[in-house]
């Protein structure tokens, strides 16, 4: 294997979607989505190792996958190595941080960061751009885990602008222990307006302030209807003093903005002290 990375940990971010909008249904199934999105400081460990065992393993604890289905970092492993490197062996063992179905794309990033860390292992040399064309093949997150920057996402969510200036804030994620479907919450969603992109007002913003008043998710009212909890959470945040609340994702997780890490951290402490829910104060990445 000659002056390879033999074994290596890497660490995949969480993500937060800032504003989501559903703009449409696809003949294909998709939906048309304009968002903002944020990767936070909360991660999975992805211990990558090579060997001279043939095949790709995954080992994750805890997490449980359907029948015949395949842990998405295996995808990734397959689909960047190919027939090309068959005869090498890929170990991955992933220690799960991010909630799993919690609307912070865990099972995303994952996939994004086996991608750039065989990428580096295997001296691969694809740029960033081929390695977001693969991710977009395994899900429509993970070409902006790839991209590893905060991003203005449209398409089904693969087409990336960067969204630079954003303002100096902490989040305080809070869920509530339930795992969501996103299939479930977009099969739920009426489509009452015939979204255009080009009407939207575009994410700008420079303020705390700006961020707040710009929050927004189209999926959000859906998942309230099931989820009472997750109203619950806003509420509490709020009433706790944050800037702003809303769900990420497809949720079940809301964030809190808050100024800054003690006073986020502040707010969790009460919470945690009153609730069993999971949560956790973040910085943006």
């Amino acid at each position: 294997m000659g002056s390879k990375l033999l074994e290596k940990t890497y660490f995949a971010p969480a993500k937060i979607n800032l504003c989501l909008h559903v703009l449409g249904r696809l003949k294909n199934g998709y939906h048309e989505l304009a968002m903002a999105m944020q990767r936070v400081g909360l991660y999975d460990d992805i211990h990558i190792r090579l060997g001279p065992e043939p095949g790709v393993r995954v080992i994750c604890s805890g997490v449980e996958l359907p029948q015949g289905e395949e842990n998405i970092a295996a995808r990734a492993a397959r689909l960047l190595v190919g027939d090309a490197q068959s005869d090498i062996g890929i170990d991955i063992e992933i220690v799960k941080r991010i909630p799993v179905a919690a609307g912070l794309g865990g099972g995303s990033s994952d996939a994004a960061t086996v991608l750039l860390g065989l990428n580096e292992m295997l001296e691969l040399d694809l740029t960033n751009t081929q390695l977001q064309l693969l991710g977009g093949q395994l899900g429509a997150d993970v070409p902006f885990f790839v991209f590893q920057q905060p991003a203005w996402a449209t398409g089904i969510g693969t087409q990336l602008e960067l969204l630079p200036g954003l303002p100096q804030v902490v989040y305080l994620l809070i869920n509530p222990k339930i795992s969501v479907s996103t299939a479930e919450v977009y099969r739920s969603l009426e489509l009452t307006k015939g979204g255009e992109l080009a009407n939207l007002p575009r994410f700008s913003v420079v303020t705390r302030a700006d961020l707040c008043a710009a929050l927004h998710n189209d999926l959000e009212s859906v998942a309230l209807r099931r989820y009472p909890q997750i109203a619950e959470i806003k509420q509490r945040l709020l009433a706790e003093g944050a800037l702003g609340a809303l769900m990420s994702g497809s949720g079940a997780t809301v964030f809190g903005v808050f100024a800054d890490f003690a006073a986020a951290s502040a707010v969790g402490e009460i919470l945690a002290a009153e609730t069993d829910w999971w949560m956790v104060p973040v910085k943006p990445v």
